[in-house]
């Protein structure tokens, strides 16, 4: 796993709000799909009904700190390598920011447990992922502590 740099509390805070914003949609058959933070996603566990739990995750950009695109492509080479191996299914997904002034390819995997999409993240230096378990709704993972004042009732899980 890379080495974690120092990251502020403010910027976790502002990371977290743009990632709560952020648009997230995987790929099915040609067409993309909205996931949502904070709401059900019905249309990818419908198309995946054993899978259990799902998880966007990248290995673009870690710690949200911007990189060059060859670096971005082979990190996430490795992702699709490591995603293959895990012998789950998954499918190609991305984030953006809702104006699309950014735009992040990242990975939609179906059942993986939560050790190992935790462990996959951080192994990339990934400062926010999604996950949820089947019929629950879309949370938030951030890789930090909880900054103070950041709202206690987002769907957010801080993992330090």
């Amino acid at each position: 796993m890379p080495n974690t740099p120092p990251i502020d509390a403010t910027r976790v805070a502002q990371l977290a709000k743009a990632y709560l914003e952020a648009d997230y949609r995987w790929e099915l058959d040609g067409d993309w799909h909205d996931v949502r933070v904070g709401l059900l996603a019905p249309g990818v566990e419908m198309a995946h009904p054993d899978a259990g739990s799902f998880g966007l995750v990248s290995a673009w950009n870690p710690w949200s700190i911007e990189r060059s695109e060859s670096d971005n492509r082979a990190a996430d080479h490795q992702l699709h390598d490591l995603l293959i191996a895990s012998g789950k299914p998954f499918r190609a997904a991305f984030a953006s920011a809702p104006n699309r002034s950014w735009r992040e390819p990242s990975w939609m995997a179906m059942g993986l447990g939560l050790d190992d999409f935790d462990a996959m993240a951080q192994r990339f230096g990934q400062l926010g992922t999604l996950w949820w378990l089947a019929g629950e709704h879309v949370r938030l993972r951030v890789y930090a502590p909880r900054p103070a004042g950041f709202d206690h009732t987002a769907p957010v899980d801080w993992v330090p």
